[in-house]
């Protein structure tokens, strides 16, 4: 299978004037300026096959969006390497730009006054697409998302779950071979949620449209992504199947105990693992891996227990926990460097 994204050492700093507190400082800037150089992105490096939908990961100010900026055209990197579709993407081709997309979960592309239908016949002009041809998708889209209804409101005056559908649909309405998903379920609703991940889920698939997703909903990831990247002060940490998160970094399980007549009072759980939960017929523990068969075990024995399940940590806990770590052991390693220019 061919790639539809190569990514090389792709990098991006920022550079910022510091400027001292007070009138003296002000003016030693003026002579002796020092800039903070800050890598949002920190020779990061990935592929992605035709048609997959991977998940993209990293705590806030990890660099993600930067990287998808990048590989959608928005912003230059200062060094590094990067083919979407075989082109360079801040060439911005036209040819390239007809067979991308990218959604920012927090910016409208949709024109706030303006009823929804008028923004994607706007689009539909913009990319040079014929007129049936547009309605065809504008149909399937919202009766596939069920906002057919909606279209001719003001998109001020719809909901965030309404408006979010309106913003994939603006984005696939020139059937796009590439999609960038920056956090499309924020602040959305439970039900919305849901209806968006379906929706991905099954047109991703059955276009084969290659899809780069950050979340931070875990559900989002679980849902739709087998493999995930994972970065980290710009920096890549992880790429590989997500259930080799949990393989790599999951250092416990979760047991959980219950007996119906009521839990023997006084007993005491610490000797198997961190207690979760307890109540009079149920105890729930954080057990590690490499003893969660001897504790069930002797649970099962000393409680005579009806019932016991065992179960992964969730995959959100496992990641905060990892980056968590990650930070604690990255003091060598600062974001930031400071260079001294003369003005």
């Amino acid at each position: 299978m061919s790639l539809a994204i190569e990514v090389n050492a792709l990098t991006k700093a920022y550079r910022t004037y510091k400027k001292e507190p007070g009138f003296l400082g002000a003016v030693k800037g003026l002579y002796n300026r020092q800039y903070v150089e800050t890598l949002a992105a920190n020779a990061v490096s990935f592929s992605v096959e035709e048609g997959k939908l991977v998940g993209f990961l990293g705590p806030n100010g990890a660099g993600k969006t930067t990287v998808l900026k990048m590989l959608s055209g928005l912003l230059y990197p200062t060094s590094g390497e990067a083919r979407v579709l075989g082109f360079v993407p801040w060439e911005r081709k036209n040819a390239f730009r007809r067979q991308f997309s990218i959604v920012l979960g927090q910016k409208n592309q949709l024109w706030w006054d303006l009823p929804a239908s008028e923004s994607l016949e706007l689009n539909r002009v913009i990319y040079g697409l014929e007129k049936t041809a547009a309605q065809k998708v504008i149909d399937e889209l919202t009766a596939l998302l069920d906002v057919r209804d909606k279209l001719h409101i003001m998109v001020r005056e719809l909901s965030l779950g309404e408006r979010m559908k309106m913003e994939l649909i603006a984005a696939l309405l020139h059937e796009p071979k590439v999609l960038f998903l920056d956090e499309p379920t924020i602040g959305l609703d439970v039900v919305s949620q849901k209806k968006v991940r379906e929706f991905l889920k099954h047109y991703t698939a059955e276009r084969k449209i290659t899809t780069l997703l950050t979340s931070h909903y875990m559900q989002d990831i679980e849902e739709l992504c087998e493999r995930v990247i994972i970065i980290d002060h710009g920096k890549l940490f992880f790429d590989g199947p997500l259930q080799q998160i949990l393989d790599r970094f999951a250092t416990h399980k979760i047991v959980t105990i219950t007996r119906r007549q009521g839990l023997p009072t006084g007993h005491s759980y610490a000797g198997w693992g961190d207690v979760l939960e307890l109540n009079a017929e149920q105890v729930r523990l954080r057990v590690p891996r490499d003893q969660v068969v001897a504790a069930c075990r002797e649970l099962l024995r000393a409680l005579q227990a009806d019932d016991i399940n065992i179960e992964e940590v969730p995959i959100e806990d496992v990641i905060r926990e990892v980056f968590l770590k990650q930070q604690a052991t990255e003091s060598a390693s600062a974001p930031a460097t400071l260079l001294k220019q003369n003005s």
